[in-house]
Order: structure tokens, then sequence, then C-alpha cells
């Protein structure tokens, strides 16, 4: 390479010999075998290259034949349907599908279906979903064809994304255990202890390693947690500052340029400017002073991008001097040895668990953390997990704090995080507990001595290591090298040797800068290959054996034990604070404890492998088991988010897939699958819109209409994208929206009106017959319509957004393309548009970005893909119809014992309805939240609880569950409704009846109040009030739990370690 190098600056070659390769004796002897083996191989790899042409050969001719394509036709008229998979996604059988209709007076499902959809809403997509129909079989060769061109290399680009060994234990019994993926965001805290207590983990973990004591349950990666921390300082500003127009928020230049992206697209939607800026400069400090009460707070990376690792002390007090936040995105490893964030002064910590336990997966998923002060709890965005008690005053875990969230501030909130990455927390949570601090810190030590290993080498070689550093001898402070060149062409040349010899360094944007970043995965063997790399582009001792240079560091950097290299941290960085020091990080170190401790929490929660979950406007359906084991391949997991384009063909061919399956399916022409959430699909949806008026519509155009119904993200959303809100009413007996307002509010706002969000079916599960009227409307005064796909698994097939006259649509992966919950998260949210907003989609070169990586949550995109693959168009509309059918078969067996709130004037719903509890309150003071606590006493988890409506519970039974399943879920609510009425009859008294009592847990039981048994009904009714519960019975491990004393007495890390034995 050096010869090579030397061509290219026009340097005189240099003789063979001074490359420095050190001369062994067995060299010699393998130079005398090569005389003759490479000719041996020569002949031998042609006669294999012959071979195999004549082989493609002979088949291409056999597959014209007319013999062979009359047998592919006689194939294909006799199919074979245990290689079928729509029915192993679809619940009832085709039996059952004709008592279900006789059930619903329905003489055929066409007939049924023509009675829910509206005629002139029937309109199928134009365009073929999926041309070829695959088996589960063959969706899995296809996959590992495709993924096999995505190339796997040594990932040392850094930007915060690690590879890492994931433990075999969890990967297996956390990842790929349904019992854990199945489950769904832990509201219900009585059946979900076991995840809430691992996330209490996780928030523990990061409040002990960042030094501040309020941390929350993950958020969706590190680039929305730098937005979400910006806006957190935004909020904590008086309202005069807040609205000031020259706002500013200073960014430290030695950011992740990922998380600067992200940033910039959601500072404008707030009208926040943001100031990157070198804080090293001599300068800095006045500069930050002089902004005065425009400044909205700063951001500093720590360790910074390049590893660089300074002491931010004064900067932080000069942060608070002027009334502002300091927020400092870090890194777990290095929090294991670099004094915490909080210690220094940092208001707010912030980062990417990933390395932690968690596939790289091209970009995602990941569980971003997030950590703040006591004062800035309120503000902290997504789910937090808190400490309190049951009715039995024993400690139970719960989702904290709520009012905070979106559903609840509407476009009053200036976060949507709803989906966060529940499981990856979980992962990167065991993840620690498995390894405990102590080994956490020795990973990290390694990780420094290779990083000063590499640092050394490339300074004998005359390298510029421009990674900045507080020790006084200049030694890098974290795992991350970062080198200068002044000649592009040199940068070029050491990025082209490192990745000739597999390795990837990071910052290839750059022209002459290089990162390598050092992963717990680093072996001898990538060292000595760095070291020749260096060698090949030496201008100082380039005549030095790589292997001697590598030998010396190499072995030098072994003599320094790890307390040495730690006591080698100057003071002013280095943590001297205890981490981790709970029990449960230091108890659970043999793979056999590990596993017992993960399956005790497992047992705990209720997920798919137990019973249905019945949550309106969630669509809780099966996760295909050969759709999940696809993200776990090597040539898919294992790939860099900044990896080199020409090294993800298979990637780029999977995402072109999936990309036009989506957009045929909703009547669209183009699609981005970036966002990782649906509340973040709906922000790139509306930037898209926003965006599209800026270049043609002059003035102002930024008011969203959006009906009273919409879901909490919508209208937070909105005013995310810099939108005003103006809200639609609805029809309070029909639910549709009323349209003699919305034509009335177009009218007003014509001259702004940017767009109307519509959800489809509407949030009271019914199929709204004006809805393209609606769309028109809009149209017709300038605006563009976005749809929101949450209930798109009432549409597909069907209908479509396109098909409607919508300009814009998000779909959620996570619920209608089968990708699991995960018990909060992962989640997609990709958007499908009209040509017109295409330019405009987020991964464009030229648009911001809403996700740290180009594709968001990449690795398990295979997963939707592989559903739709191996459903086919038929069985997708199937599917749809069988979704209809199954809440609909629910609702007419229900009717007569609960009011349903909104059908269709031909008494249908659409995929979901809603019952009324209301009147219970007045006839026996039952509410909603007791039927849906009793639910769990009879093996469910309870349908969506007072939303849309106050008081009411919304079932989506979706159309995996088996009619088996929905009658044993019919059964129970009717069993429900009997005791509601024995209240009602003054059989039972209005308090302590079964319904207040509920849930139940085997000690509760068993101990009954204070040894005794009083209450006005048995043990048996209260926990086997239904014959199939003798058999199959699933026991909450808490009674109902206290969320006023949670909230008041608020405790969101790993409580104390208690004494139990009674003797104290």
């Amino acid at each position: 390479m050096a010869s090579r190098l030397a061509i290219v600056r026009g340097a005189p070659l240099k003789h063979s010999l001074s490359l420095g390769i050190r001369s062994v004796p067995f060299v010699a002897r393998r130079g005398v075998a090569s005389a003759t083996t490479p000719r041996q191989i020569s002949q031998t790899s042609q006669a294999e290259a012959d071979g195999h042409r004549r082989s493609h050969a002979a088949l291409e001719s056999l597959q014209r034949d007319p013999a062979y394509l009359e047998m592919k036709d006689a194939q294909a008229e006799n199919p074979q349907p245990w290689m079928d998979f729509v029915a192993r996604h679809i619940g009832p059988r085709d039996s059952d599908i004709d008592a279900m209709l006789k059930t619903v007076g329905a003489d055929s499902l066409d007939t049924f279906i023509s009675q829910v959809i509206p005629k002139d809403i029937l309109l199928p997509p134009k365009k073929t979903i999926q041309p070829k129909k695959l088996s589960e079989s063959g969706v899995a060769n296809v996959f590992k064809s495709m993924s096999a061109q995505n190339e796997v290399k040594t990932w040392m680009n850094g930007g915060g994304y690690y590879p890492v060994e994931i433990p075999a234990v969890i990967k297996r019994n956390l990842l790929e255990n349904p019992a854990w993926y199945t489950s769904y965001t832990p509201y219900q805290a009585e059946i979900s202890q076991g995840r809430l207590e691992s996330l209490l983990n996780f928030q523990t973990m990061i409040s002990d390693l960042t030094g501040l004591p309020v941390a929350n349950a993950s958020l969706l990666d590190e680039g929305t947690a730098a937005a979400e921390a910006m806006t957190m300082s935004w909020n904590s500003l008086p309202t005069a500052r807040a609205k000031r127009p020259s706002k500013t928020y200073v960014v430290s230049d030695l950011l992740h340029d990922s998380t600067i992206r992200v940033m910039h697209g959601r500072a404008e939607g707030f009208g926040i400017n943001i100031e990157v800026m070198d804080l090293s400069a001599p300068d800095a400090h006045d500069k930050i002073k002089a902004f005065g009460d425009d400044l909205v707070g700063v951001m500093v990376q720590y360790p910074d991008t390049n590893g660089g690792v300074r002491n931010f002390r004064e900067l932080a007090d000069l942060a608070h001097a002027q009334s502002t936040l300091l927020s400092a995105a870090t890194d777990l490893s290095s929090l294991t040895l670099l004094t915490p964030p909080g210690e220094w002064g940092a208001d707010v910590a912030f980062g990417n668990s990933q390395r932690w336990g968690v596939p790289l997966g091209f970009g995602g998923p990941h569980a971003a953390f997030m950590a703040a002060q006591e004062s800035s709890k309120r503000r902290l965005p997504g789910r937090i997990i808190g400490v309190s008690k049951d009715r039995n005053g024993r400690r139970a875990l719960r989702l904290a704090l709520q009012t905070r969230e979106q559903h609840i501030r509407r476009e009053k909130a200036t976060s949507n995080v709803c989906t966060a990455q529940a499981l990856l927390a979980n992962m990167s949570a065991m993840y620690a507990i498995y390894h405990g601090p102590g080994q956490l810190r020795e990973m990290a030590v390694t990780n420094l001595r290779h990083a000063r290993m590499i640092q050394a080498a490339a300074q004998h070689y005359g390298l510029n290591v421009i990674t900045s550093s507080v020790d006084p001898e200049g030694r890098v402070l974290s795992d991350t090298v970062t080198i200068s060149f002044k000649d592009p062409i040199v940068c070029r040349a050491l990025r082209r040797e490192l990745n000739d010899r597999g390795i990837s360094s990071g910052k290839s944007w750059s022209s002459n800068e290089i990162v390598l970043a050092v992963p717990t995965t680093f072996t001898l063997k990538n060292f000595v290959r760095i070291v020749q790399s260096f060698r090949d582009v030496s201008s100082k001792n380039h005549t030095n054996a790589y292997v001697d240079v590598a030998n010396k560091y190499w072995t030098e950097g072994y003599k320094v034990s790890s307390n040495d290299i730690i006591k080698s941290l100057p003071d002013a960085v280095r943590r001297e604070s205890k981490f981790l020091t709970h029990p449960v990080f230091n108890s659970h170190h043999s793979e056999t404890e590990m596993l017992r401790y993960m399956h005790h929490l497992q047992s705990k929660d209720l997920s798919l492998v137990h019973s249905m979950i019945p949550l309106g406007s969630c669509t809780m359906k099966l996760n295909g088991t050969t759709q999940m084991e696809l993200i776990g391949t090597e040539s898919s997991s294992n790939i860099h988010p900044h990896a080199p384009v020409s090294g993800v063909k298979g990637y780029q061919k999977l995402f072109a897939a999936t990309s036009a399956q989506l957009a045929a399916l909703t009547g669209m022409d183009a699609t981005s699958l970036q966002p990782n959430s649906g509340a973040q699909g709906e922000f790139a949806g509306l930037r898209a819109i926003a965006k599209y008026h800026e270049e043609h519509n002059g003035g102002r155009r930024d008011i969203c209409l959006i009906p009273t119904s919409a879901h909490g993200t919508n209208p937070a959303s909105a005013a995310m994208a810099g939108l005003r809100v103006v809200p639609i009413k609805c029809d309070t007996a029909t639910g549709n929206l009323d349209i003699a307002d919305l034509q009335a509010k177009a009218k007003k706002h014509e001259k702004e009106l940017a767009a109307i969000m519509i959800t489809y079916p509407s949030t009271y599960g019914v199929f709204e017959p004006e809805v393209r009227k609606a769309c028109d409307i809009v149209h017709e005064h300038g605006g563009l319509v976005y749809m929101d796909g949450a209930n798109m698994n009432a549409q597909i097939g069907l209908t479509s957004p396109g098909a409607l006259g919508a300009d814009v649509c998000h779909l959620n992966l996570h619920k209608t393309f089968c990708i699991p919950h995960g018990g909060g998260g992962p989640g997609i949210g990709p958007i499908c548009v009209k040509d017109i907003l295409e330019p405009y989609l987020p991964h464009q070169n030229n648009q911001t970005p809403v996700s740290s990586a180009s594709f968001g949550s990449a690795s398990i995109v295979p997963i939707s893909w592989a559903y739709i693959s191996t459903m086919g168009d038929a069985g997708l509309r199937k599917a749809t119809s069988l979704a209809l059918l199954n809440a609909n078969y629910i609702l007419t067996r229900l009717k007569e014992h609960y009011p349903i709130l909104y059908t269709n004037e031909n008494g249908r719903c659409a995929h979901e309805f809603i019952i009324d509890a209301r009147g219970f309150s007045k006839t026996a003071g039952v509410e909603a939240i007791d039927i849906a606590k009793r639910l769990q006493d009879y093996g469910f988890h309870a349908p969506t609880m007072s939303w849309p409506v106050p008081n009411t519970l919304m079932i989506e039974p979706t159309e995996s569950e088996s009619k088996e399943e929905l009658d044993r879920f019919i059964n129970a609510l009717i069993s429900i409704r009997n005791e509601i009425r024995e209240v009602e009859e003054g059989k039972q008294p209005r308090e302590g009846n079964v319904l207040k009592n509920a849930p139940h847990t085997q000690i509760d039981l068993l101990l009954g109040d204070n040894g005794k048994w009083e209450r006005p009904y048995s043990r048996e009714k209260a926990a086997y009030p239904l014959p199939y519960l003798t058999e199959k019975k699933f026991w909450p491990t808490v009674t109902r739990v206290d969320d006023k004393y949670g909230d008041t007495n608020l405790f969101c890390t790993c409580p104390p370690v208690e004494d139990t034995t009674g003797t104290n």
C-alpha cells in the first residue's frame, strides 16, 4: 500500500523491503509450497467456475422447457396448505368463520364487509402488494440470500454505536422469548410487575452511572433524546424568555453529527436557534454570556465524538449563572471510569445504551436513556417507573407521573413520546446485572487500554491524534481515538487500508479525520491490522516492522495494571463514587442465576403467551416466529449504521422491497422507513407537509385541523412541527367528524390551512362515511391530508389512505405489521406519501432527519417485510376481513349485556368498539377500572381504558385470535356483568365487593384481612369465577396498586434493601 500511496502522491517508489516486514523462518517454507500451490488452485478454481456456468446454463434451459413449465402450473394448481402461513396467522378456522357469520347475521364474508365499510370507501389497492407469496421456509431463504450481501466488519466507527457480544442467556431468554417481547406497555401494573422491575433496574443503572437522581425508562435514540433535552431546557425558562424570538441553544461542535442533525429538525418547530460552537475556544464562555436572556441552554458530549474528555465544571456554572440547564450526552461504559455528569454540574444526561447488550442492527432499535435533577422530574419525557404500594400495603411498581405525557397535555406538550424502547432497555439492564459493576468497569479499562495502544502506535508512525485530553501526558481518556490529516489523500488511503483489512472506521463523511472507537470485542488481530495500516500510510518510522511495533505497544499496554490505568485518570475527571451497589447488580453472575432471575420476572407478566390482549387502537396480533427469527442473523444484526453504502446491499434490497409493499397497500407513491415510532412518523409527516407549503405556497400556512377525538400524539406532533392546532368537533351521537364544523373552520383559515389529521377508521372504531368529503374540503381550501395509520389493520386490501384522499400517512409496523410491542417498544412508524411530498421525506439528503440512524430501527424491518411476503395480497385481505369479523362477533355477543358506543347505521363497528361503563357508576358504584382489574382475575389483560371516552373500555381482538379465545373473553365479560348485577340488586355491597377488591393474588386469598376471610364473596369466586380457570390460571403478583400514593411519594430507583425478618 505504501507503494500505491507513493504513486498517488507522485513520489518515487520504495523497494518492497522498505516496508519492513519482519522475516521469520516459517515464511520461507510457505514460500516453497507456494511455487506449485497457486497453479493447482488456479486450475481447480477454473474447473469449478466452468462447472458452475454449465450447471447454471442447464438450469436456465430447463426452466424454459414447456414440459417443466407445465409441471410448474400443475404444482401451482395444487397448493400445499401446510406451507401456507395465512392459516397460521389467522385464528378462526373456516368452519368457525361460518358460525361467526351466522352469529352476526351475515350470509357471507363479502356481505358482512359491505355492512361494515361504506360502498364508496371500499376501494382496494390498485397495485399488487406482494407479487409472489412466500412460504415460511421460502421467506427465510430469500432473506438469507438478501442479508448475505451485507458485509460484516470489525466496526470501529463510533458515533455512539459499538459491536457487542450479547450474552446467549439474555439473547435466548429475553430478546427471542415471546413472554418478554409480546407484552404491552405496563399500564396494567398488577400483571406487569416483572418488566416493571426490569425497567426500574434500568432506571437505577442510569441514575447510578450519571449521578442524577431521576431517570426514565428509555427513549427512542440518542438524537431524539438530545432534542428532548433541548426542549426540557426551553420548558424550564420563564414564559417571557421562552417566547423570545432570538432564543438560542448552544451545542458543542463535538456532539455526534447525527445528533446535531436531529436537533435541528426539532428546534425549527419551536423557533429555537441552534448555535454549534467550539466550546474549547478561548472566547467560548464570553460568547455564551453574550446571549443573555436569549440563552435556552448548553449541550456537551462527554466523552465527545472524537473521544475527548474535558472538565465542564466551569461551563456548568456559567449555564446556571444564566438560569439555564446544561445537558450532557454521555456513554455508559465511560461513566464507570469518569466523574458522573451529575457530580460536575450537569442538569440532564442522556445517551445510547446499545453497547450494553444490544445488537448494532444497522442503527436500531436501541434504548436511549435520560436522567435529570430532581427539579426537572416533571419535565422528563417518556415513561417513568415508580415504587408504590398495593391494596395490602405491599411494595408494587407502576408507571408514575403520567400527567406529564402527551395524551394529557396534547397540543401543550413539547414531546410526543409514546412508544419507547422497553425491550432493549431490559436487555441493557440484564447485561449490567449479568456482568456486574466490577466486570463492567474492567471492560471499560480494557477498552481504554486498547485505545491508548492505538494512540501510541499512531503517534509512532507520525500520525496526528487530535483526541482532546486533560491528561498532562496527553493520553486519551476514553475508548475512542481520532486521527487528523493535512492531506485528504492520506486520510482516504488509511480508511481504505483499514477497510481492506476488515476494519471499518468512523467519520466517513470527513475528508481529513478518522475515528477508531474500541469495542469490547476488540482483539489482538484487530490491533495488528490497525498498526499495519498505520505503517502503510506512515510519514515517520515507516521502515519499522509493523509486527514489532504492534508487539511493543501491546505488551507494554498489558504491563500496566487495571488499577494503575484508573489511577492515571486525572483527579478532575476520575470517578470516585460507587455505582450499581444494589444487590440485583451483584447477585446474578452465573448463567444459572441469570436464567432464573429472568424467568422469575417473566412469570409475573401477562403476555400473548397467556391470552389475548384486547387493547383498542393497539393491535396486539401474532408476532410470527419465522418473522422474529430473521432479526438474529449476524449479517443483519451486526451492521453499523455508518457502514459504507457498498457494504449494505442486502439492507438496500430489503428497504426497497418493504417500501414498495407499504406504498402499494397505502395507495401512495413513496415511503420513508426512518421514523422509529408512530409518533415520530406523525412528526415526520407533518414536517413534510410544512416543508411543502414553505416551497409552494406564499405566506404562512401553519393551521392543523385535528378532531377532538384524536390521540394525544396528534396535537403534540403538530405543535412540535410548528403548527397551530384548531380542533374539529365530532358528532356526539355517531362519533363522526362534524362536517359542518370542518367546512366552517377550513373556510375561516383557508389562507393559513396547512393540514388536517384524520384517524381512519375513527378512534371511535367506525368507518366514517364522509371521510372522502372531509379530504376534499381540506384540499379545496389549500390544505393537505394527514392520515394517522394507527387503525390500518382495518384497511389493508379493502381500502387505502391514498384512495380516500390522504396525501401522507404513517403506519405502525409494531401494530398492523407484526413487530412485537416488546412491553413498551420497539416500534417503527414509516410514512408513505404522494409524489408531491417525496422530496420532503426525512431520509432525503436535503432534509433534517427525525432519527439518529438513516433507516431508524432497521434490524426489525425484516419482520414486517416477511409478514407481508408470507401473507400475500389475498391473505392480507382475509386478515383484515377477519379482524373486522372478530370485533363484530364480540360486539354482537356483548351488546345484550353492555351498552355499545358508536356503530354505523348497520350496527357494525370496524376492527374495534367501545363498551360504555359510565352507567354502572350510578347503579353499582362500579367504574371501568374495576372491570379492567377484575378481568385480570379471569386471566385477561384489560381493553384500552377510558380512551377515547372516559370510563369506557375499547376492545380490539385482531384477526389472530381463535373463536375459542374470543368466546373465553366474552364469557369473562358476561360473568363480570353478572357480578355488577349482584351489586345493582343489593346482593353484594357497593364497597368491598369482588370487583372493588380485584385483582386477587394468591397471598391475598391465603391471608385474607388480618388472617380472616370476612369478605362478602368466597375465595373460590375471587380466584375461579369460571371453570376454565381451574386449568388455566394466571395469577397477578400484587393487588390493586395505589396510584395516588406512588405519585405523592415518588421513588424511581431500586429501593434500598430492607430487613424482612421482622426482628427489627
